[in-house]
């Protein structure tokens, strides 16, 4: 939205760092490309009219109205702004189980604010925020802070807590039964708990369910084992009862069957997605549900994690992961793009792009997954993620071709989100 020049919004701005919004109610970005990602090909020169939060006329060249503000960015390429599908704001690097337990969700919320931010300098300006970790609807604070120009932040789809059974994926597990510690996530142990606990989030503000349909991931004699935690059935019921919300529910699924239960039910997403049988991958197809493969955390978790024995671990669940991955692009699997980002810095997911493209898909794939089906995804597909009069002024701009190298995806130079410039070229922030 477009943001007032109010006491608040100045106060805001000066705790974060942010830009202030121009006076002008029109301003023309120019650059030498800009990238027409639903056609695959970038336009030269790059000329685009931006009036309050919306564009108004994207070419070569625009008619601008008098008094216009012009923001001229040189030889770089304008580009939508990038959407991660997968993040958790409510983490940082470091034991993630202690997090929740040692910092109160007061402390919790001022990080995601910060975390908020460096994604969005970072060029994301919409995010999927996939369960606070046990800071309940903090989330919902959050977005609604960045609405209203509070503080500066991506646009955000949040779940609230994700949803778990007694004993499963996030439930304290390392820790001792006798002690209590509560869990990370909220308990659902069967469809009527399902019903239940998302009705209590969509009070609270949730945007969609986040649930752990799989467990702890294991290699065994080179496959994958993990545990279901709900049957098709029990997905089926949440399914139909996010749509009576007017919502959707995303799965946090891994391997078989549970990924085919979620398939089976037509959830929104298969996150992680490390296993799909052939049969899994048809319903995805025939369904539309993408993958969010979130590479990036697998990776950074082959070297960061607590011991050796566990770096090792992890570097035989991520080895399994790409070959799986490529796999999946080869059969022609639906994907979104999610980084994880969280147990690994903010403002560095952009590496997810170039792991999807070194393991099989090209750059152009890459960015339509990222930014068409992404925004498709967060159920914005008519307002971002397209340099389109209508949508959202949502632009970054990168120095090199992202078609040609989409490692250019790692150094924002600018960043506007709803006509507003956060990051300028000038100032870096």
């Amino acid at each position: 939205m477009r943001i007032s020049l109010s006491l608040t919004t100045v106060l805001g701005a000066l705790a974060v760092g942010a830009a202030m919004p121009a006076s002008a109610d029109s301003t023309v970005i120019k650059a030498a490309h800009y990238l027409d990602v639903r056609a695959g090909r970038t336009i030269s020169p790059a000329e685009i009219l931006v009036t309050d939060d919306r564009i108004v006329a994207v070419g070569s060249h625009v008619v601008a109205p008098r008094g216009a503000r012009v923001v001229d960015l040189g030889a770089r390429t304008l580009l939508p702004g990038l959407i991660d599908a997968h993040v958790h704001l409510f983490l940082h690097p470091g034991a993630e189980d202690l997090q929740t337990v040692q910092e109160s969700v007061p402390a919790r919320t001022i990080l995601a604010l910060s975390a908020a931010r460096e994604d969005l300098l970072a060029g994301f300006t919409a995010e999927r925020d996939m369960g606070t970790e046990g800071a309940h609807s903090a989330d919902s604070a959050v977005r609604d802070a960045i609405d209203r120009g509070l503080y500066p932040g991506p646009r955000l789809r949040v779940s609230g807590n994700a949803i778990d059974i007694l004993g499963g994926h996030e439930d304290a597990i390392a820790f001792n039964p006798a002690a209590h510690v509560a869990s990370n996530a909220d308990y659902a142990n069967d469809a009527a708990d399902l019903v239940r606990v998302m009705r209590a989030q969509h009070k609270e503000g949730s945007d969609f369910a986040k649930i752990y349909e799989t467990g702890p991931d294991e290699i065994r004699d080179g496959d994958l084992h993990t545990p279901f935690q709900y049957t098709a059935a029990q997905l089926r019921a949440a399914v139909e009862e996010a749509a009576r919300l007017g919502t959707v529910v995303a799965v946090h699924a891994t391997g078989e069957p549970g990924t085919h239960y979620a398939a089976e039910a037509g959830v929104a997403s298969i996150d992680h997605a490390l296993q799909l049988s052939d049969a899994t991958i048809a319903l995805m197809r025939q369904k539309h549900i993408p993958a969010v493969p979130t590479l990036a955390w697998y990776e950074f978790f082959t070297t960061h994690s607590p011991t050796a024995a566990e770096n090792a671990a992890a570097t035989r669940i991520y080895e399994y992961k790409v070959r799986e991955f490529t796999r999946q692009v080869r059969a022609g699997v639906p994907f979104a793009v999610g980084s994880d980002v969280g147990p690994f810095p903010h403002g560095t997911q952009a590496r997810e792009f170039e792991l999807m493209v070194k393991y099989g898909m090209t750059p152009l794939a890459v960015l339509r997954a990222d930014l068409l089906e992404g925004a498709r995804l967060l159920g914005w597909g008519d307002s971002i993620g397209q340099l389109e009069p209508g949508f959202y002024a949502d632009v970054i701009a990168v120095d090199e071709n992202p078609l040609e190298r989409i490692e250019t995806l790692r150094h924002v130079a600018f960043v506007m989100k709803g006509g507003v410039i956060v990051k300028s070229p000038a100032t870096g922030s």
